[in-house]
């Protein structure tokens, strides 16, 4: 059955995202930075990291904890690779710091072929598609992993929450090939934790195996829900211990006391980000099969995979893209009732008025 959505204007979106974040102290450029996140995210249909988890998760961690700080600047470090940059962060806001190292990754690859930035003391930056998706978008490869917020996922075959959800993500520029980036984005759990968060919020089940509850059991009751699993057992297990690896080079620390700051005096509680960009340019071999160009030979490699009885398989941003679609035809951010009652408590906290849902059309999806 289709489902009713309240059309929401991007203006009137953003202006309501970027006054909470200044309430709480943030400078008006991360502000604008968060809202523009936070509007992307609504408009691929990734409702577990809209505007009502990123203030959350800043409530939690960031500016009402000790996890992020409003109005930090990024330090550059000293670093004798030319195509590789260092960064402290110094608990900057995630959003921002992640546009910001994937702009700087861009720059590097155009002058090198391949640009990476590490980024230390970082506050969780949200939906790592959202900043692959826009470099794929531009005409790149890019490639994003993040240690999360928490340690709150069971390794496989142990008791106790060792690792984050950290998500990896890949975007590629297929926009010719297919009509859209392929965007391959994951968190190394069954599900995230913001998906537990809506699906409590709208009242429905999680899937067998995502979660336990505090006494280690597995429950589908998204209220009960304590701690993650990870997806494909070993599999999930080891891209997640990726991240966490990473981030031990970069120069995070112990993963179970990450945003727990009465566990980290005199240690470090901050996230890592991992980013990398290649220019297509840069991987060409030149030597495509019947003539082709590389645009052209991708389109013939997707294509190859979709046929053979398989058309009707999704490619990984096919949703994304839909959703952006269904969101350009209603022409504003699509929210459930539900969300709005979220964003009308956002209101409240940083003095605006209660957007007026009388004045708002409803869209069917």
């Amino acid at each position: 059955m289709p489902e009713n959505y309240f059309v929401v204007s991007e203006t009137e979106h953003n202006a309501l995202i970027q006054a909470a974040y200044q309430h709480r102290g943030f400078h008006a450029d991360e502000s604008a930075e968060g809202a523009r996140f936070c509007a992307e995210a609504s408009r691929h249909g990734i409702r577990t990291h809209n505007g009502i988890k990123a203030l959350h998760l800043d409530h939690l961690f960031g500016s009402g904890s000790k996890g992020c700080v409003p109005g930090a600047q990024i330090e550059v470090k000293s670093s004798r690779f030319e195509a590789a940059k260092i960064w402290n962060a110094n608990k900057k806001l995630g959003q921002s710091t992640a546009y910001r190292a994937m702009d700087e990754a861009i720059r590097l690859a155009d002058k090198y072929g391949v640009g990476q930035v590490s980024v230390d003391n970082a506050f969780h930056y949200l939906w790592g598609g959202g900043y692959v998706m826009d470099a794929a978008r531009r005409g790149y490869i890019a490639y994003t992993n993040c240690t999360a917020a928490l340690a709150e996922v069971v390794p496989f075959g142990g008791k106790f929450p060792t690792l984050g959800t950290n998500p990896h993500s890949w975007g590629f520029p297929t926009t010719e090939a297919v009509g859209y980036p392929i965007v391959i984005d994951w968190a190394t759990s069954v599900v995230a934790m913001g998906r537990v968060q809506q699906l409590a919020r709208e009242g429905k089940q999680l899937p067998p195996d995502a979660a336990v509850d505090a006494n280690g059991t597995p429950t589908t009751d998204p209220t009960k829900a304590k701690y993650l699993m990870p997806f494909g057992a070993h599999k999930g297990y080891g891209l997640s211990l990726i991240n966490e690896i990473v981030a031990g080079f970069i120069g995070g620390s112990i993963p179970t006391i990450r945003n727990r700051w009465e566990q980290a005096e005199g240690d470090k509680g901050t996230c890592c980000f991992f980013f990398q960009v290649i220019h297509p340019d840069a991987l060409s071999g030149g030597a495509f099969a019947k003539g082709r160009n590389q645009a052209q030979n991708v389109k013939a490699v997707i294509a190859d995979v979709l046929g053979h009885g398989n058309e009707k398989c999704m490619l990984p941003g096919q949703l994304e893209a839909g959703w952006a679609r269904h969101t350009a035809a209603a022409g504003g951010l699509l929210f459930t009732k539900a969300e709005l009652d979220a964003f009308d408590e956002i209101a409240k906290e940083c003095g605006r008025p209660a957007w007026n849902r009388a004045a708002f059309k409803t869209y069917a999806v």
